[in-house]
């Protein structure tokens, strides 16, 4: 067969299981979400109407729209924010030699192995302002005077963005102490022979070092909290999931699904899919250049 076939056709067919996945599993759904975008559609009855960019209009003046987006930003950006500061610091820790470091890297990793619906619930339990364990050291420590009611409407962003750091900083921590691990230690000897402080060798050594994959991690931990639903929605207890915590991926669930508008919520998408590529190319366009150059 190799010797009939073209060099060319025998590539294509090689790669073409890759490309039937591709089309069935991203592009098709982009496709389909974009054209239901511009219909008046049921969930679930087959009724259809067109309304053009009827949607789209109607999202601009929706109130709840601008209220879920304002909070997946704040959401997203604090959670990424956090995820990045504390697991540099972690993976600069764990990078060091002492007794038990190879214990505590695992311990590390366990945050982002266990599922999601079991970290939801046992931080539920423990910050349950009538028997959970955070308020009872507060209170044995006299930090607070009573419980902070952390699953109430003034503390729940609060509480999700802790428990949303505690899942997926381990993410951070890998990648960092990875790269970590191939930086030649000779850099750091020749910085230490020539008199430089700890801060300068990690300012002038390490963190150049680890720019390309600071890059990379704060571009996909950006994306994945913006979009993130399975801890936001199982943190609100689903059904609305809060509207304290009301992100933009909950509001398109919910209109999709419980306002049994499809439309709607396609166009929601579609929007949300929009600003994450327009907001990866302003990512790309202004660090970009400065990576390739370092």
């Amino acid at each position: 067969m190799r010797r009939r076939l073209p060099g060319a056709v025998l590539g294509v067919l090689w790669i073409l299981p890759a490309l039937v996945l591709i089309v069935g599993l991203i592009l098709y759904p982009v496709a389909y979400a974009i054209w239901l975008s511009f219909f008046d559609k049921h969930s679930f009855f087959p009724a259809e109407r067109w309304v053009g960019l009827g949607n789209y209009a109607r999202i601009a003046g929706d109130a709840e729209f601008w209220d879920s987006l304002w909070k997946g930003v704040v959401y997203a950006a604090a959670t990424t924010g956090l995820q990045l500061v504390l697991g540099v610091a972690a993976a600069l820790v764990l990078h060091q030699a002492f007794r038990g470091r190879t214990a505590i890297r695992a311990l590390v990793l366990f945050p982002y192995m266990i599922p999601t619906i079991v970290a939801v619930i046992v931080w539920r339990w423990l910050l349950n302002e009538t028997y959970g364990v955070v308020d009872d050291l507060l209170l044995r420590f006299r930090l607070v005077r009573e419980p902070i009611v952390w699953l109430g409407v003034d503390h729940m962003m609060t509480s999700l963005i802790a428990v949303s750091v505690w899942q997926f900083t381990p993410f951070v921590v890998v990648s960092v102490l990875a790269r970590l691990q191939t930086i030649p230690l000779e850099l750091y000897e020749a910085a230490r022979v020539d008199g430089a402080s700890a801060w300068a060798r990690f300012r002038h050594i390490t963190l150049p070092q680890l720019r390309a994959v600071l890059f990379v991690v704060v571009l996909l931990r950006s994306i994945w909290m913006f979009t993130k639903f399975d801890t936001v929605w199982l943190w609100g207890e689903g059904a609305g999931a809060g509207r304290e915590i009301r992100t933009l991926p909950i509001y398109a669930y919910m209109r999709t699904f419980t306002y049994y508008q499809a439309g709607f919520g396609a166009a929601l998408a579609v929007i949300m899919f929009l600003m994450l590529m327009a907001a990866t190319l302003v990512y790309f366009r202004l660090f970009w250049g400065e990576e390739e150059a370092a």
